[in-house]
């Protein structure tokens, strides 16, 4: 597996026990629809959360968070309604952002909520 990909699903990790010490419930890690992947579908507080995660190794080029263009947010929301959909669910759903700066010399994780709305 290329380098970049094991650094993706560290991230990917990370931000799934993130989520779980914050008291959400994962209900689906890499769920695909088309041509969109979600990386964590989980349940907090009566609704359904869709999460973006972006591990980079540095930010000499930008904050990760800042690499989800709105053709990638296009493709999540409508995966996201796809699996909302398929599984009959009736919740409002909240799209966020997990942004996982990881390298030999640190670990940080970013949670933004709500964040289609706030970039």
């Amino acid at each position: 597996m290329a380098q970049h990909n094991e650094l993706g699903k560290l991230g990917e990790q990370l931000a799934t026990d993130l989520l779980i010490k914050k008291g959400y419930e994962i209900i689906v890690r890499n769920y695909v629809f088309q041509k969109a992947e979600i990386d964590i579908i989980a349940k907090h507080n009566n609704l359904m959360v869709c999460v973006e995660v972006k591990t980079r190794n540095s930010d000499f080029f930008g904050d990760p968070q800042d690499f989800v263009t709105p053709s990638k947010i296009k493709l999540l929301v409508k995966a996201m309604d796809a699996f909302i959909i398929e599984n009959d669910i009736d919740l409002e759903t909240r799209f966020d952002i997990i942004a996982v700066l990881k390298n030999k010399k640190k670990e940080q994780l970013t949670h933004y909520e709500d964040a289609f709305y706030h970039f």
